[in-house]
């Protein structure tokens, strides 16, 4: 997400999240290590599990209610008898929530990064040059700081000459700068559309001049990219760029650029502390963005966000983070071009938290672009607050249990004695509720692993995508942080639902957040109804507070998602299937996209198949595929370099390069019963089961444009650029 040179979230772990430090986690656990397992894991359960065995009571998180609209099931927060729309009084606009956050901590840290000491190129055996950087601590500027320089920096756009009345566009990664440039653009009730630094040349042209924007906000590396297609930006007047980047501030580019103003981001800030202007403040009502996904299907689409959808997430997602507060520090890597890091950071902000930025190439003490023996971000910061995508959290997951594999023995042994007795306490069986136990087994195993991502997290935020039950309870185990599962989309400005801190089921999402109301509609066509029991089905639909405004100039797309009933109330059809459970949570169980309905009248979900499927050891992405006009599916794999290497290794199989091994009727035949045993586990029938798979030996990135910045597949573009090797599996 948001990643540069250097690899990305879809390279190997090791490589990427530094999955070689999980292997001296192991290597400490001597006979004490050992004993004390022994002596907690069986000897302290028996004097003490009557004692605290008892089922816990399960708790009313949703409750149904009567709203307008279409006919459906409809769910609210239990905890919010009215939806909720701000974070207090006087915040309802994300301009007013900054002002008044930014005033009331204005002494305390704010925005951190850290200093750069020192960069350097290796280059690897196959010729590739890597950038290396030793990276110092953190510095911090204060609230009262963060706002003087958006103030600045808001003055300094009027008086550079932007048009008020025309749009900024932000095209950079997550950096402090990324964030006062917003907040500057706020405070003039500019409208900023937000465009993902990976976007690809037709998509970013398409963006900025559908936008019609007169100002450009970018890093210094994208202004050759910039110039390149220079012809084609119809509006574009002024580019600012940030410095000190990593990269050299090269603004000495073609002529091309001579039609427009090119400014230092530093420049714009000191032009506007010498001449300030009075800010013109937006409406709640008013665009605060407009954000280009990067959807699954076409050019991406703009979605109108006001100020009043982002302080309502904000103010909701709030009340689900257990305590927090000042003394919390959050850790801002992912791309704020994406909803959910947008909506995380409007949270920190109206909860006064500090957040110090990095990325995914410098996370942690072997991520890609941290020298050897240096400190990655988070062993630097020990954020007590992280947001993670799946994909993230599944690496995690096989990075510890691969090297735990490899480690073998007794290191294995106990792992797998430690991991299945916490997980009886997390499961709530007995001892669990207490503490005990916990406390002893994160003591012994699990603290090395923790220090990882800084050994202070406290709660995980994860979203973009659904996270697999295996790896929500292994990082929740090993990380000793409740993960909150949400559900939201960039039309509902994340906010939908959101898994409670103290839930500890797996595969749901929670239930409604405070902003918003939770429907299912019946869905006929797919066998789908809200009446259903024990648990009503259907299509998701959420209305409320946190529902957007609609697409960007394309009212026809907004008629078929977004509907407004009878009491004013905006309501947006996901698309998405769902089911609540007594308690008021919600569960993704399919989508109508996702749907197939093969020759001989069987339905397919590829979603839920894909999701069965890549519990298959070798699988690193997957792609379901089902034509109509036939009875079976096929699919293309991304197999684990890794697993599939060791595979070879061991069953003595030759090859020149991956490539090569991917090609191997041997190879195919390995992966293809492994996937096969995986839809047994999963009780798939043979129908959905792919008869044919073709491996792929490239990963899919959101740079290529097959994934979206959340690592979703993107089914159409990869239908696209497989054409013939999809119908080579059906010939």
């Amino acid at each position: 997400m948001g990643d540069s040179e250097g690899g990305s979230l879809n390279s190997p772990l090791r490589e990427k999240l530094g999955a070689s430090d999980y292997l001296s986690v192991w290597k400490d656990y001597g006979v004490y290590g050992i004993v004390g397992a022994v002596v907690v894991g069986i000897l302290i359960p028996i004097v003490l599990s009557s004692v605290f065995m008892g089922k816990k009571k399960e708790k009313q998180r949703g409750v149904p209610v009567q709203v307008g609209g279409e006919a459906g099931y409809a769910v609210r927060n239990a905890q919010a008898s009215e939806l909720v729309e701000v974070p207090w009084e006087g915040a309802t606009t994300m301009a007013a929530l900054f002002e008044q956050s930014c005033k009331k901590n204005s002494q305390y840290n704010f925005l951190g990064t850290r200093k750069l000491i020192s960069k350097e190129f290796i280059t690897a055996s196959d010729g590739r040059k890597f950038e290396k950087l030793h990276l110092g601590d953190y510095e911090w500027q204060t609230y009262g700081e963060i706002f003087d320089r958006a103030c600045n920096f808001a003055s300094g756009l009027v008086r550079l000459g932007h048009n008020l009345d025309s749009r900024a566009a932000i095209f950079s990664d997550t950096r402090p700068e990324w964030f006062i440039a917003l907040q500057g653009c706020f405070r003039q009730n500019i409208t900023v559309v937000t465009i993902y630094a990976s976007l690809g040349e037709d998509a970013l042209i398409h963006s900025l001049n559908e936008t019609q924007v007169s100002t450009l906000i970018c890093e210094s590396k994208q202004l050759k990219k910039l110039a390149a297609i220079s012809s084609g930006l119809e509006s574009i007047q002024n580019i600012i760029y940030f410095e000190n980047d990593g990269t050299e501030n090269d603004i000495s580019v073609s002529g091309s650029m001579s039609n427009w103003t090119v400014s230092a981001f530093s420049e714009v800030e000191k032009l506007g502390k010498t001449s300030p202007v009075h800010p013109s403040l937006p409406s709640k009502n008013g665009n605060a963005v407009v954000m280009y996904t990067s959807g699954s299907t076409g050019l991406p689409k703009g979605v109108m966000i006001t100020h009043g959808n982002i302080v309502a997430t904000a103010a909701s997602v709030k009340t689900v983070v257990p305590n927090i507060r000042r003394s919390d520090i959050y850790l801002a890597y992912l791309p704020l071009a994406h909803v959910f890091e947008l909506a995380a950071e409007s949270v920190m902000l109206a909860a006064g938290c500090s957040m110090g930025y990095g990325s995914t190439l410098t996370l942690t003490d072997t991520s890609n672009k941290i020298k050897k023996g240096t400190k990655g971000d988070a062993s630097v910061l020990k954020p007590t607050i992280l947001t993670a995508v799946p994909a993230i959290l599944d690496r995690v997951r096989d990075g510890v249990l691969k090297e735990v594999e490899e480690k073998g023995g007794l290191a294995k042994n106990l792992f797998n004695i430690v991991y299945k007795r916490r997980l009886s306490a997390v499961e709530g069986s007995w001892l669990g509720a207490w503490g005990l136990e916990r406390v002893l087994w994160d003591v012994l195993v699990f603290k090395r692993i923790r220090a990882l991502l800084g050994g202070d997290l406290r709660f995980i935020l994860c979203g973009g995508a659904p996270l697999s039950a295996d790896s929500q309870r292994f990082i929740n185990i090993c990380m000793g942080a409740p993960i909150s599962q949400a559900y939201g989309l960039t039309e509902t400005f994340a906010g939908a639902t959101f898994s409670e801190f103290d839930d500890t089921t797996v595969g749901r999402v929670g239930p409604p957040l405070p902003c918003c109301y939770i429907k299912l509609v019946s869905w006929e066509e797919g066998g789908y109804k809200s009446t259903d029991k024990p648990m009503p089905r259907g299509e998701i639909v959420v209305g409320g507070f946190s529902v957007t405004a609609g697409y960007f100039k394309n009212q026809e797309k907004t008629n078929e998602a977004y509907k407004v009933d009878e009491k004013g109330m905006r309501w947006f059809y996901t698309g998405d299937i769902g089911q609540f459970h007594p308690d008021g949570c919600l569960e993704i169980i399919d989508r109508k996209k996702d749907i197939v309905k093969l020759q001989h009248g069987e339905y397919v979900s590829l979603g839920k198949v894909e999701a069965a499927l890549s519990t298959s050891n070798y699988v690193d992405n997957i792609m379901l595929h089902a034509d109509p006009f036939h009875n079976n599916c096929v699919a293309l794999v991304v197999p684990s370099h890794q697993v599939l290497k060791k595979w070879a290794q061991q069953a003595g199989i030759n090859y020149r390069d991956f490539s090569e091994l991917c090609d191997k009727a041997e190879t195919v035949s390995e992966v293809q019963q492994s996937l096969s045993k995986a839809a047994k586990t999963a009780k798939l029938d043979k129908f959905e089961t792919p008869a044919k798979i073709k491996l792929l030996p490239e990963a899919w990135t959101p740079e290529s444009g097959l994934v979206t910045a959340a690592f979703k597949i993107k089914r159409e573009q990869l239908k696209a650029k497989f054409k013939d090797e999809l119908q080579r599996l059906y010939g």
